[in-house]
């Protein structure tokens, strides 16, 4: 870890000083001016990311955030026997951040891991410079089982990467390490080579918009799922110096994999601490099975908490059911705009 930036220890250590009862406080000593915005990553800090970790990512410039995406292509996975698309939520990501001051960047990743590959990556994610911030479950019975497993670190935008890199090398997570989408059945994205009949995305295989005027945004199409990502925008949330959003991970979302009449749906809702138990109570009163209650992020503030679900059912049903676990959030509100 460069001793010249502020590290992620330090910065744990200094909110300490503060107390619980201000740390715990959205207004505490950390607090930035509502106005402050993230600084943005210079395209020679977008080059040196992508360099490191051997892929293109994409850069949101709105948040200010590059993201590199990991999928495991070379899985094949079943629910319950049943084969379903890597896209529905065995994709993993790594996203780089400068903190508000701009005095360094902050990296927050998810990756998706067999059970055997979990300890290897931690200790060698800790070898890197980096730490864990959470493993857990996202799903039931899925074949083989997975494990997600969060790192974050801090430091500047090409040493995060580096370090990033170096320590997923030995891991099939690595761009470097997987086979070509094409490779895998589960993951084809519509368009199969020259002369072969291109596979239906979710734009033939749902009715968009239907799901939209559900839930109220808009979703986007990968392969042959359609999925919602859904920001937190009626919070501010920050953690190691850096403003947590929808590009970084503090984010509710729903996949949809199969068919508008017979689909899959799996995600994730990011809430407060007073909004767990309405959570849970609207997606089973919608017949959403709850898979998975923990943190991501370590030393964020206000706390946040993740919950994961599961479903099956004709795509409309589901769509209703994500829907009325969002309405739990921000104090109930139900008027959130349309996101395109």
């Amino acid at each position: 870890m460069n001793d010249s930036l502020f590290s992620r220890r330090n910065w744990i250590r200094t909110s300490a000083v503060a107390g619980a009862t201000s740390f715990l406080s959205p207004q505490n000593i950390f607090s930035f001016p509502a106005e402050a915005k993230t600084p943005a990553l210079t395209a020679g800090e977008i080059a040196a990311i992508e360099k490191a970790m051997g892929k293109k990512g994409t850069y949101n410039d709105a948040q200010a955030v590059h993201t590199t995406p990991l999928p495991r292509n070379d899985l094949k996975v079943t629910i319950k026997g049943e084969p379903v698309p890597i896209p529905l939520g065995f994709g993993g990501w790594a996203s780089i951040k400068k903190t508000l001051d701009g005095k360094s960047a902050v990296l927050m990743s998810d990756t998706v891991l067999l059970e055997e590959e979990v300890n290897p990556l931690i200790s060698a994610a800790h070898a890197n410079g980096l730490e864990i911030s959470a493993i857990h479950n996202h799903f039931f019975y899925e074949q083989p089982r997975i494990f997600y497993m969060h790192l974050h670190g801090m430091g500047t935008p090409q040493e995060l990467a580096a370090r990033f890199a170096a320590s997923i090398k030995d891991n099939k997570i690595s761009p470097a390490n997987q086979p070509p989408t094409a490779a895998n059945p589960s993951v084809q994205t519509g368009n199969t080579g020259a002369g072969n009949t291109a596979s239906p995305t979710g734009k033939e295989l749902f009715d968009l918009p239907a799901l939209d005027k559900i839930v109220r945004y808009t979703g986007a199409v990968n392969g042959p799922t359609y999925k919602y990502t859904i920001g937190r925008d009626d919070l501010r949330v920050m953690a190691m110096g850096a403003e947590m959003t929808s590009a970084i991970g503090l984010n509710s979302w729903a996949g949809f994999a199969g068919t508008k009449d017979s689909a899959h749906v799996a995600g994730d809702i990011a809430m407060l601490e007073a909004e767990v138990n309405p959570v849970i109570r609207a997606l089973r009163q919608n017949n959403l099975e709850v898979v998975a209650l923990h943190h991501h992020m370590i030393g964020d503030n206000p706390r946040m908490v993740f919950l994961h679900y599961y479903g099956r059912g004709p795509a409309s049903t589901l769509a209703a059911g994500f829907r009325a676990a969002l309405d739990q959030l921000g104090q109930g509100k139900t008027n959130m705009p349309m996101k395109h």
